[in-house]
C-alpha cells in the first residue's frame, strides 16, 4: 500500500488484508489473548478498544512481528507471516512515546529507516518533503524533538512511518501523552491522514470517542476476547452485551438490574417494586415474566418533560437531581427515581440546581434489555 505519492502510482495498489486466525498469546502460563479470529480490509481504518490490560496492543504487536505468537496464524494478503521479521512485513508502527531520536533533526529522525534500507538519496530527499508537506511539516525539518510541541512530535513519528510506504500503520494509543485539546485536533489530523493516503490503519485506544469518532469499525476487548465488531453506530445502537453498552457511549449507558412483571402483551420492568417502566410489545421478542434482566438506557433517551414535545412510546417518570454537571450546550444530570439511581442528560442551557424535582419522559424506543446471568442483549 502507498502512501498515494504522485511519483509512484505503480505502488498505489499494494493494499494488504490481515486476518488472525485462532491467535492465542500467552506469557508464561498466562494466557492474554484467547484465539482471536479477526480480518481487516484493505483501505479500513480499525481500532481495538478495550480497558488496560485486554490484550488489544500485544494483538498490534503480534501483527507487528514485536511479539511471538504463541498459537494460530496471522496472514497479510494470503500469506503466514508468523516467522517473518518485522522489517520485512510491510508494517510501520506509530507508539504511544512517539519514539524519535533526541539528536536528531525531523529530516534524520523521518528518514533513519530509509537510509537503513539503503535508498538512493534522490528518493529520501523526495519521499521526506512529500511527506513533510502532507503533514505541514515542510517548515520544522531542520529543528530537533525538543523543540518541538507533542503534535508536532506525534507528526513526525506519524511522518516517519509514512515515508516508508508501509502496506498498514498500526498505531499504539498515539494520542494519550496529549491533552485534550490536542488530542481532538490530533484525532481530526490522522482522520484527514487516512483521507489523503489511502491506507490501511489499525489503532489501539482505551479511549471510546477516539473509536467513535475515527473507526470505520471497531473491535471491542476485554479479558483477551473480543466482546463484539461492528461499525460505530451499530455498537452504540444494538450493543450485543452488558460490557459493550457500558464501554461505548459517554457518558455511558445506564445500566440498572430490573425483573421482567406482567403477562404477554403486557410486560413491565420492575425496580424493587417501587419503579416500574412498561416494555413496547415487539413481534420477535423472546422475553418473559419472571426473568431477572439489566435495563439499559442511555442518558440522551430522557429528557425533562417540560422541555419537549414528546418522545415516541415515552413514559414519564418523577425524579429528584442528586448531581449537576454542567457541559455548556448540555448538563448531565445524576437523578434518583423514586430509589433508582439514573444519569440522565438535558440538551440546551438550562440551569438545573442540585434538589431540584422534575419530571423526566423517557424514550421507550431505544430501550435495551440484558440477560441478568449471560450479559446477552435480549430485547
Amino acid at each position: 500500500m502507498d502512501a498515494g505519492f504522485k511519483d509512484n502510482p505503480e505502488q498505489v495498489e499494494q493494499m494488504a488484508d490481515v486476518i488472525l486466525k485462532d491467535v492465542v498469546k500467552r506469557f508464561g502460563k498466562v494466557e492474554v489473548v484467547h484465539g482471536v479470529n479477526l480480518e481487516f480490509h484493505e483501505n479500513e481504518f480499525i481500532v481495538l478498544v478495550g480497558p488496560s490490560g485486554c490484550g488489544k496492543s500485544t494483538i498490534l504487536r503480534m501483527i507487528a512481528g514485536l511479539e511471538k505468537i504463541t498459537e494460530g496464524e496471522i496472514l497479510i494478503d494470503g500469506k503466514v507471516i508468523n516467522d517473518i521479521a518485522p522489517k520485512d512485513r510491510g508494517i510501520a508502527m506509530v507508539f504511544q512515546n512517539y519514539a524519535l531520536y533526541p539528536h536528531m533533526n525531523v529530516f534524520n529522525n523521518m528518514s533513519f529507516g530509509l537510509k537503513l534500507s539503503k535508498k538512493p538519496k534522490e528518493e529520501i530527499l523526495r519521499r521526506v518533503n512529500e511527506v513533510a508537506e502532507i503533514l505541514e511539516l515542510d517548515a520544522l525539518l531542520q529543528r530537533k524533538p525538543y523543540e518541538l510541541s507533542g503534535g508536532q512530535r506525534q507528526r513526525v513519528a506519524m511522518g516517519r512511518a509514512m515515508v516508508r510506504n508501509p502496506s498498514i500503520f498500526l498505531f499504539d494509543e498515539p494520542l494519550s501523552n496529549l491533552d485534550a485539546k490536542l488530542r481532538t485536533q490530533m484525532r481530526t489530523e490522522i482522520k484527514l491522514l487516512h483521507q489523503k493516503v489511502q491506507s490501511s490503519i489499525i489503532y489501539v485506544t482505551h479511549d471510546q470517542v477516539e473509536a467513535m469518532t475515527l473507526a470505520d469499525r471497531i473491535v471491542v476487548m476485554n479479558d483477551g476476547y473480543i466482546e463484539q465488531v461492528g461499525e460505530p453506530i451499530v455498537l452504540f445502537e444494538r450493543p450485543a452485551n452488558t460490557f459493550v453498552a457500558g464501554f461505548i457511549g459517554s457518558p455511558p449507558m445506564n445500566l440498572v438490574p430490573a425483573r421482567i412483571r406482567g403477562s404477554a402483551g403486557d410486560l413491565h420492568l420492575d425496580f424493587n417494586g417501587r419503579l416500574r417502566i412498561p416494555i413496547p410489545v415487539k413481534p420477535d421478542s423472546k422475553i418473559k415474566a419472571g426473568t431477572d434482566v439489566i435495563m439499559g438506557i442511555r442518558t440522551e433517551d430522557f429528557a425533562i418533560d417540560s422541555d419537549i414535545n414528546g418522545f415516541p412510546g415515552e413514559w414519564k417518570v418523577d425524579g429528584i437531581v442528586e448531581v449537576v454537571e454542567p457541559l455548556g450546550g448540555e448538563t448531565n444530570m445524576h437523578m434518583d427515581m423514586q430509589g433508582i439511581k439514573f444519569t440522565a442528560r438535558s440538551e440546551g442551557r438550562r440551569v438545573i440546581r442540585v434538589g431540584e424535582k422534575l419530571t423526566l419522559a423517557l424514550n421507550l424506543k431505544h430501550l435495551h434489555i440484558f440477560d441478568a446471568k449471560s450479559s446477552l442483549s435480549i430485547y
